[in-house]
């Protein structure tokens, strides 16, 4: 069998092509910055999306079985919008049925919705339009707070309360998230591949914590004792941009606080991860956050990759 994996030298995308590897599966990607640093050793072939030449596309994926979409951003950054995303998504999913790939495997996010006031999860939701109107047969996952080696999001709270003397909680700190282990998504991904059905499916770990909690998780390990104050939304925002000059980076957008605050992290469905976060940290005090993670280095400059 041979698979594509959008993205599999970043942070999902890798974890899905490991685990086809192991397998014994063919491997290939699709990526916007194809000639960066292969963590495979050249055991998965690379292709460009080449967007502007669906005929190249399609022939990227002619052979293919299954497909594998991680292609998202995170925010609008340097001319991409989350509208560009969703056309370049829907012009994947239209090569990859020309190409005759059979099923494709999608990474979406919990409480994706059109009618959203948060482009990124409205937009999400019109990745899942795109795939369902496109005729093959689908899965798609929605994952909360996905974590694991490689994630930008925890890693720069540890760099954070490394470096400075007091963590903000924004708000009350009360609202709830569900975070999941990287490989558990990535075994969902594989396993619902094998599903002749089409289905839709959350994808959450075993553990829930407010927001205060899920910092404390994290202080335990890296920081013991460091403060955790109480900040309005707008001036944790206005931080985190006075901070993301410095490291030339976007910290976090007032879009995802929000998302946050709202509780779009967390589902009603039963957990169908099994990894503990809690327990992942631990393991993982010794390096967590001991290097910054750009956000902007990894996805918009000529190394990264979306």
């Amino acid at each position: 069998m041979t698979s594509v994996v959008t993205g599999a030298f970043g942070y999902i995308g890798k974890s899905i092509a490991r685990k086809l590897l192991e397998t014994g599966e063919d491997v290939r990607t699709v990526t916007t910055h194809w000639r960066r640093a292969d963590p495979f050793n050249s055991a998965v072939s690379a292709f460009p999306y080449d967007f502007d030449h669906p005929a190249l596309l399609t022939d990227h994926l002619r052979g293919v079985t299954t497909l594998y979409n991680t292609y998202w951003i995170r925010f609008e950054q340097r001319g991409m919008t989350f509208a560009q995303a969703v056309r370049n998504t829907s012009i994947l999913f239209e090569c990859a049925r020309s190409a005759g790939v059979e099923k494709i495997v999608h990474i979406s996010v919990t409480r994706a919705s059109e009618g959203s006031s948060l482009a990124y999860y409205a937009g999400k939701a019109r990745q899942e339009s795109a795939l369902r109107d496109s005729g093959i047969a689908y899965a798609i996952l929605r994952p909360t707070l996905v974590f694991g080696d490689g994630d930008i999001l925890v890693n720069n709270i540890a760099w954070l309360m490394r470096r400075f003397p007091v963590f903000p909680i924004f708000g009350s700190g009360a609202y709830r998230l569900q975070p999941v282990f990287v490989e558990d998504l990535a075994a969902l991904a594989i396993r619902a591949s094998r599903d002749p059905t089409s289905t839709t499916t959350d994808v959450i770990g075993p553990e829930e914590f407010t927001f205060k909690e899920f910092l404390e998780v994290i202080s335990t390990q890296v920081r013991p004792g460091i403060p955790l104050i109480r900040f309005p939304p707008w001036a944790g925002i206005a931080t985190g941009q006075l901070i993301g000059m410095a490291v030339r980076d976007v910290i976090l957008t007032a879009d995802e606080l929000r998302g946050l605050m709202d509780e779009m992290l967390t589902s009603e469905q039963a957990p169908n991860g099994s990894k503990r976060f809690s327990e992942w940290v631990v393991q993982r005090r010794e390096t967590l956050g001991r290097r910054y993670a750009s956000e902007l280095a990894r996805h918009f400059s000529p190394a990264g990759s979306i």
